[in-house]
């Protein structure tokens, strides 16, 4: 699996993964990738923690057929992208 997980210090000092995405081919010396997932930060509590939820962006990754092969079985609104 061809997969990039970004991750970012918050305002609160914590990490997260704020994208996954799957790397897709090349175009000459580029490499070209599609967001699986993206973290959407919805603001900051009382405490200064970050507030967000992770959605997806309805992409159907190339890698699910080689996930289903190993015998893993996801669910196909696991990759559906739900409005806010």
């Amino acid at each position: 699996l061809n997969v990039i997980l970004q991750l970012s210090r918050m305002s609160d000092g914590t990490r997260k993964v704020v994208t996954v995405s799957e790397v897709t081919g090349m175009e000459g010396d580029v490499v070209v990738m599609q967001d699986i997932f993206v973290f959407e930060k919805r603001g900051v509590d009382r405490d200064g923690k970050v507030l967000g939820e992770y959605r997806a962006t309805g992409v159907r990754p190339k890698f699910l057929d080689a996930v289903h092969a190993a015998g893993i079985h996801l669910g196909a609104n696991v990759f559906a992208y739900r409005k806010k």
